[in-house]
């Protein structure tokens, strides 16, 4: 390719709206385009960055035995009505109406789509194992589209799907999947780690995410760097403490004025905030047939004060299962006589669930909130002032120090940015929406299922994040628009230049390099900002005053200097840094 015959249009600052580094480099080196709110047009340049992730994700599965198709990204709601999602799913689902009134979706996947189409093909035991992939895509309609592609509403997505006849085989179908992305982001050339993870609103009991390690990343990592355990902030246990201590203080109503946080309650007693008990109070509903609620159940979550709630953990106690609120001030004054700030589990108006942190369980002479104003209750020992917990459960976020669950160590957080996600999904789907096939006893039986996707335009953005300097974006060989740019200086003015350019770039093409001749006539410095700035890896500057020495400059983008190499030897030299 000659940059003459491309499409180049880089810019000096990055629009207003761009917080992070990806989205700021992205439409500096021409790379997308804003349309709308997380709605982009890819450009030339970034496209074939696209198309590369594209490549190594499609070859990759195609060598796990996947089979690609492709869904339609407008799907008919019957579908999704079948599993309850069209209902459940919430606004980022987005519904549209055709012009004979029916329904329809935009999809944000295709676990109903997929499923419908295993039903009407796989009849039998002896057409599994399946794994159906698609490299298509997808809408979200984000609440607040933010950081460019890394939250947009419009995304590619490598979505795949596995069909088995029983547990054992989709687990087996699973770690082949898991064992491909593993290939697929090391050849990719970037940090990340397989965490374990929650399967959130997908379903399904084994799941991992796979994470690029990046300073902005949205999602904390929970690691131990003595082993291989890892998991995200939703899914790192924090295990249970030691034995509860006896009690060594009395309980005393103790004023704390304007003191409405664990924090300040702390400062103005002089005491550690880890003494402290927060108290967080949270609603669920029981609905009638007619979907009209019957009956509220508030429930009191306690955590340490220097420790955050878990939502996604409370989610799996028992009786939180089904989906809960944070209860509202007139239902707390209702149960506490108090508003929030001075809240505790005790003398309350009305008996309310009580669910305890392990380590608040575990603790002695804490200090809550005497629902009332101006007042916490210090000293309070479970047993001798209050009684038990109705539950003692990991509700709360691990953080940096506690033990590694697997005994080997402390853990330790980091940032990281999810590209990918699989699941084990078992019957969830497949049970929903009656797809069966005949297994060996000749019985109809429900597909075992796994399911697996890519952020395919999220991870050019996060590799972004990972490789940047203050010139621009570094990008890994495997990601780069272009491999190698061969950048001529004044080859309107020295024939020489000129030839020895023309003569790299068609050896290089012939070995199969990915190389773009600039041939714009640009001034040295405005050129090297412009591939700087789009990031590609290797460049060959080609000047008359080196070539009278018979050699050319080659400068990796990482290097803070350019080395000189023989004319000669220039093309063996690039594809030795290409190999290397």
């Amino acid at each position: 390719m000659k940059a003459s015959q491309f499409l180049i249009s880089t810019l000096k600052e990055a629009p207003a709206d761009a917080e992070i580094a990806s989205h700021q480099l992205m439409t500096r080196a021409g790379m997308i385009k804003k349309l709308g709110a997380g709605i982009y047009t890819y450009m030339p340049m970034g496209l074939r960055v696209i198309r590369k992730v594209e490549a190594i994700v499609r070859e990759e599965m195609n060598r796990a035995g996947a089979i690609e198709c492709t869904m339609p990204v407008i799907q008919p709601a019957e579908l999704w009505q079948e599993t309850g999602r069209f209902e459940k799913m919430g606004p980022e689902l987005l519904r549209i109406k055709d012009r004979h009134d029916r329904d329809f979706i935009v999809q944000p996947t295709s676990e109903e789509v997929i499923t419908d189409v295993a039903r009407q093909e796989f009849k039998s035991y002896k057409q599994l194992p399946k794994n159906l992939y698609q490299i298509q895509t997808k809408f979200r309609d984000e609440r607040r589209p933010r950081f460019g592609l890394m939250r947009g509403r419009e995304f590619i997505m490598k979505d795949a799907y596995s069909f088995d006849r029983d547990e054992a085989s989709a687990k087996a179908s699973y770690q082949i999947m898991a064992a491909a992305y593993r290939k697929i982001f090391d050849r990719f050339g970037l940090r990340y780690r397989a965490v374990a993870a929650d399967s959130g609103a997908i379903g399904g009991d084994l799941s991992e995410e796979f994470q690029v390690i990046a300073a902005t990343g949205e999602d904390a990592i929970i690691y131990c760097p003595n082993s291989d355990y890892a998991a995200n902030i939703e899914k790192a246990e924090s295990l249970a403490p030691g034995a509860r201590p006896a009690a060594s203080k009395p309980m005393t109503k103790t004023p704390t004025p304007g003191s409405s946080t664990c924090q300040a309650v702390a400062d103005l007693l002089n005491v550690p905030l880890r003494t402290t008990i927060k108290s967080l109070v949270l609603a669920t509903e029981e609905l009638n047939d007619k979907n009209e609620v019957v009956k509220v159940q508030v429930w009191l979550l306690l955590v340490r004060g220097d420790h955050s709630l878990n939502e996604t953990k409370a989610n799996k106690v028992e009786g939180l299962k089904n989906g809960f609120r944070f209860a509202t001030e007139a239902e707390i004054v209702d149960h506490f006589g108090c508003k929030p700030g001075y809240l505790g589990p005790l003398n309350m108006k009305k008996p309310v669930k009580v669910i305890a942190d392990r380590e608040v369980a575990a603790m002695a002479d804490w200090i809550c909130g005497a629902n009332e104003v101006d007042f916490h209750i210090t000293g309070v020992n479970w047993g001798r002032d209050l009684p038990e917990p109705d539950v003692v459960a990991d509700i709360r976020n691990v953080v940096e120090g506690d033990p590694s669950p697997d005994g080997k160590g402390a853990l330790a957080i980091e940032r990281g940015i999810e590209i990918g996600h699989v699941f084990y999904l078992g019957t969830k789907y497949s049970k929903a929406m009656n797809a069966t096939f005949l297994d060996t006893d000749g019985k109809p039986k429900p597909f075992e299922m796994g399911c697996y996707g890519i952020g395919i335009t999220r991870l050019p953005a996060a590799a972004i994040e990972q490789n940047h300097d203050d010139k621009g974006i570094i990008w890994p060989d495997a990601l780069a628009p272009f491999t190698v740019v061969i950048c001529p200086v004044g080859a309107d003015r020295f024939p020489n230049v000129k030839e020895a350019s023309d003569a790299i770039y068609a050896e290089l093409l012939a070995k199969g390099v990915d190389v773009i001749l600039d041939d714009r006539g640009e001034r040295p410095g405005a050129m090297f900002a412009d591939w700087e700035l789009i990031g590609v890896p290797h460049r060959i500057t080609v000047g008359d005053k080196s070539l009278k020495d018979g050699q050319i400059e080659y400068q990796h983008r990482r290097d803070a200097a350019a080395s000189r190499v023989a004319v000669a030897d220039a093309v063996s030299h690039v594809v030795s840094q290409l190999k290397a």
